[in-house]
């Protein structure tokens, strides 16, 4: 082994402080509205759904933010996560480009959730909040939140995507195995889940639905408050832990991405990894480009309108300025759980309209193909959410091989995809479809918002 392909940092380098990019944008990102009088949100308002502590880095211009040293140390059951430069990939590829991937599959959970999930419960905890609400599409931010509260002593009630429910049953497991108690959504558990099981009693759920109803629980009892794992301003801010560690690794490999990539359907882990390296491109120091990739079935950001826009079905939340394909919005069965969101988050919307980030979506077909493909050379088995973002990391690299650019590319590995073996089963006994979101009707998209 003459070259490395692993990237490791000591446990002394677990970031000491999260990246706001807020003060770095190049303009004002819109206010949320509050969904009564929709004028501009106070933080009071949202005290009945956060702690005072996660309102205030939601508003917060400060570029860097603290890392309480009590969640450094549970970072450190898994942090710093491994780069690795996939070699194999390359070589099957044929392909001049070197590909770099920031492996998150790593934690207890099996994903990049827990950077946030633990931050949440912390904060949560020391302002003596008892339990924690919240939803959960593929598994993967039900089972952050679960290990987190099991690691604060906090109650935790997530309400899974029906569809998803019944498709990961043992991500249901793992989130039960650390204490979470599990419900399928649409629920007879809240005045709005009956309200959509009465009018359709086959409703496959979404994650606006399952926010609404983690919604409804938490602002209805005074020891409850709700946990979200992507879209806002914080959630995204907690992952930056991500990208601050590839930066330091990416020097250790000698190079500098010329690509970034990354699965969206919130946001929040294309954002933990690209947010650290844009601050490079908005302060003129990089010419690097970012591509964010979303699902064919669920294109918020490739067909959906920039507008404001509820983050839950029920319009119970306050209202962003966002990507959105409307919160009435009820996306297809596909297996990559974690997209299956009808909005994106205020930060990632501003920067693709802004022109600094791109957005392309892919069908699940060709996405299965790609993580195929990547397991076949590095042996790492993606989540489907992950294997978005790999099928333009090898379309990228082979367009390098065609006009012989020699590209550095980077994407994050989000998480692994061993309980999501269903999925794989489908697509290697010719079962599973491609779905895809209707040509963009502007009358359509008007009714749904």
């Amino acid at each position: 082994m003459s070259e490395p392909s692993a990237f490791v940092l000591g446990e002394d380098k677990i970031p000491k402080y999260w990246y706001n990019i807020v003060p770095d944008l190049p303009a004002e990102c819109p206010p949320v509205l509050h969904p009564a009088t929709r004028t501009p949100i106070s933080p009071e308002d949202l005290l009945p759904l956060f702690p005072r502590e996660l309102i205030h880095q939601e508003v917060s211009k400060d570029r860097w933010i603290p890392i309480p040293d009590e969640v450094r140390s549970v970072y450190a059951l898994w942090r710093p996560t491994p780069l690795y430069r996939a070699r194999r990939l390359e070589k099957l590829l044929d392909t001049p480009a070197h590909i770099y991937f920031k492996y998150e599959g790593g934690s207890p959970p099996g994903s990049h959730k827990p950077n946030t999930a633990v931050a949440q419960a912390f904060y949560n905890k020391l302002e003596g909040v008892r339990r924690l609400t919240t939803e959960t599409g593929a598994g993967q931010w039900g089972s952050a939140l679960a290990f987190a509260c099991r690691l604060f002593q906090l109650e935790c009630k997530i309400y899974m995507v029906k569809v998803s429910y019944y498709q990961k049953p043992y991500r249901r497991v793992l989130m039960e195995s650390w204490g979470a108690h599990v419900v399928p959504s649409p629920s007879p558990d809240t005045e709005f889940g009956r309200s959509v099981l009465a009018s359709d009693s086959q409703n496959p759920g979404s994650l606006g639905i399952a926010i609404s109803e983690a919604v409804e629980e938490a602002a209805s009892r005074e020891d409850t408050k709700y946990s979200l794992g992507s879209v806002l301003n914080h959630v995204l801010l907690h992952q930056t832990v991500i990208g601050e560690e590839a930066r330091l690794q990416m020097e250790m490999a000698g190079e500098y991405p010329d690509l970034v990539v990354g699965c969206v359907g919130g946001g929040s882990n294309f954002a933990g990894l690209a947010f650290p390296f844009l601050r490079d491109r908005l302060q003129g120091k990089a010419r690097t480009r970012f591509i964010a990739v979303e699902p064919t079935a669920c294109p918020s950001l490739t067909q959906g309108v920039y507008t404001y826009d509820f983050g839950d079905t029920a319009g119970r939340t306050p209202l962003l300025k966002m990507y959105t394909l409307g919160h009435k919005f009820v996306p297809p069965r596909i297996h990559a759980g974690g997209l299956r969101y009808h909005g994106m988050a205020p930060l990632v919307s501003l920067l693709v309209k802004l022109g600094f980030v791109e957005a392309q979506a892919v069908p699940q077909r060709a996405v299965f193909e790609a993580a195929l493909t990547f397991a076949k050379a590095q042996g790492f088995i993606p989540a489907p959410e992950t294997a978005h973002a790999l099928r333009i990391v090898i379309d990228e690299a082979l367009k390098a091989r065609e006009t012989g650019e020699r590209k550095v590319i980077l994407f994050n590995f989000s998480g692994h995809g061993l309980l999501d073996l269903q999925a794989y089963d489908e697509y290697l006994n010719g079962q599973l479809q491609d779905w895809f979101y209707p040509e963009k009707d502007d009358k359509k998209l008007a009714h749904l918002l």
